[in-house]
């Protein structure tokens, strides 16, 4: 298989046509070789339009985002080469690879310690240096004795999480997904001020929740 043609075409005919534009996020998902970053069984299905399964932890099933989600997860943070990041779920490295692209350093946090072996394997294949991972739970909250340019959330929520809304920067951005169950709302959160926030809705998805998530009480009538 041509890894580089697939590559090419998963740009041009699915990323692409999802609205991301931004030359330098184009230049990345174009140049880091997504197939190095899947389970081998399912490396050439690396640059399909599908969510490529990562296995269980907790009885719960992982996967990766599908590109075009990627993609614009990437365009929505409007990455400078100055950013500090922090990441919700590292998987197996390939967007943390990215986000380390394009920003001056990424903190990255997954609950499954495998993952998180996984992902240093596969960032040290390509030297990238620009990334602490750590193994633990940030389904609520995620302690850092700093403030972020930017936060990446993974996996779904029920809700905007108001602690990681608090760790931006003014001026910093959040990339979350929340809702239930078929239908999802990728949101944008941008902090204005010390207490003012705008939250953004950029497309509907479905995508495997946080672990340790909590639902918000439901009232019986």
């Amino acid at each position: 298989m041509d890894y580089n043609q697939a590559r090419f075409n998963m740009v041009e005919q699915q990323v692409r046509p999802w609205d991301v534009l931004d030359p330098r996020v184009l230049n990345v998902i174009s140049n880091i070789p997504r197939e190095l970053f899947v389970p081998e069984q399912f490396k050439q299905l690396a640059y399909a339009d599908m969510r490529i399964p990562l296995g269980t932890y907790e009885g719960h099933t992982s996967h990766m985002l599908n590109p075009v989600i990627e993609g614009r997860i990437l365009q929505s943070l409007a990455l400078s080469e100055d950013d500090t990041v922090l990441q919700i779920g590292t998987g197996t490295g390939y967007i943390t690879a990215c986000l380390a692209s394009l920003a001056r350093h990424v903190d990255s946090v997954d609950i499954n310690p495998e993952m998180t072996t996984l992902a240093e394997n596969n960032l040290a294949r390509f030297e990238i240096a620009n990334v602490t991972l750590s193994t633990g739970d940030g389904s609520e909250k995620w302690e850092q004795k700093q403030f972020y340019d930017c936060v990446a959330i993974m996996g779904s929520l029920p809700s905007v999480p108001d602690f990681y809304k608090k760790t931006l920067k003014q001026g910093g951005r959040m990339f979350v997904i929340t809702g239930d169950a078929p239908v999802m709302k990728a949101l944008l959160v941008t902090r204005l001020d010390k207490s003012e926030w705008t939250i953004e809705e950029l497309f509907e998805t479905c995508v495997d929740p946080m672990i340790h998530a909590e639902k918000p009480e439901e009232f019986i009538f």
